[in-house]
């Protein structure tokens, strides 16, 4: 988005962060919660692995869930367990299949497959702030984006995000992350 208003591509009066999203730490149903703190033991939860997760050079929640490890002390002791996937998804699918015993990966991807659960919540001040910003494209002349654009905003579209597992404004960032 920063990129898009310094080519002043957007309306600039329009940016807004529109929804958000939480890093969570995902095992198979039925695993016990686990509290994630500096130095939990997630290379000992993991056992021989692997942990699933985005590379951390290629993808945004690979990034994320590397930094969120790193802050918490515990990157060093996972970093070999680490199986490197393309895709949250793909990381949700290893768990739910049994090819990985966890994955770190975005709450709205674990909401996806009813065979995991997630375990924990990575506490947001681990990580960059996970957010989806959204604007009108300063060339646009349909009158049927802004109508959109307002949709996007309101509480009825911010209650379907809710559903999807998107933190939105009236949420708080390090609540638990439920199974709707």
């Amino acid at each position: 988005m920063d990129e898009l208003a310094r080519h002043r591509l957007i309306k600039p009066e329009t940016p807004t962060d529109l929804v958000g999203n939480r890093l969570v730490l995902i095992a198979r149903k039925g695993a016990e919660p686990v509290v994630i703190v500096p130095g939990f033991p997630l290379a000992r939860l993991v056992g021989a692995g692997p942990l699933a997760m985005c590379d951390p050079d290629s993808h945004p929640a690979g990034r994320y869930a590397k930094a969120s490890l790193v802050k918490l002390g515990i990157w060093r002791n996972v970093e070999r367990k680490v199986a490197s996937v393309d895709d949250p998804l793909v990381a949700v699918k290893n768990v739910a299949r049994g090819d990985a015993p966890m994955a770190v990966v975005f709450a709205t991807d674990a909401l996806t497959d009813p065979a995991v659960a997630i375990v924990g919540t990575f506490p947001s001040d681990t990580h960059p702030r996970i957010v989806y910003p959204v604007a009108l494209l300063a060339q646009s002349r349909n009158p049927e984006a802004v109508k959109f654009f307002d949709y996007l905003k309101s509480p009825a579209a911010r209650s379907v995000f809710r559903k999807l597992g998107y933190v939105t404004p009236t949420l708080q960032l390090d609540r638990p992350v439920k199974r709707r």
